[in-house]
């Protein structure tokens, strides 16, 4: 798996939809490399034109984003919702019936 797998199926995923690091990871015929699309999203050069911030953990939360620095996890929340994905109430950033946002038709 390299960076431009990752990004090349990152830019599948439309506006208002997400995915997760473990089905980018299957996608690429390596289901347990979750960890590994993370390490890869952590230093995309083109955050924007190539959307990380569309992929989120399996659970619905959004994940670290820019190591875990609250303020860019608020800037992905933000970019996220602005998009049109809805979030749980509460103090922990989860999004809200993820099966309804949820992107798998990878090509």
């Amino acid at each position: 798996m390299d960076a431009q797998d990752v990004y090349r199926l990152l830019q599948q995923i439309p506006r208002g939809r997400v995915t997760t690091y473990g089905m980018i990871a299957g996608a690429l015929k390596q289901p347990k490399a979750g960890r590994r699309v993370g390490q890869i999203l952590k230093r995309n050069p083109h955050p924007i034109t190539v959307p990380c911030h569309r992929v989120v953990r399996s659970d619905g939360r959004i994940g670290g984003y820019s190591g875990n620095n609250p303020a860019m996890i608020r800037k992905k929340k933000a970019l996220l919702a602005s998009e049109g994905i809805a979030f749980k109430p509460g103090k922990e950033v989860r999004i809200s019936s993820l099966g309804r946002f949820l992107f798998t038709q990878f090509l």
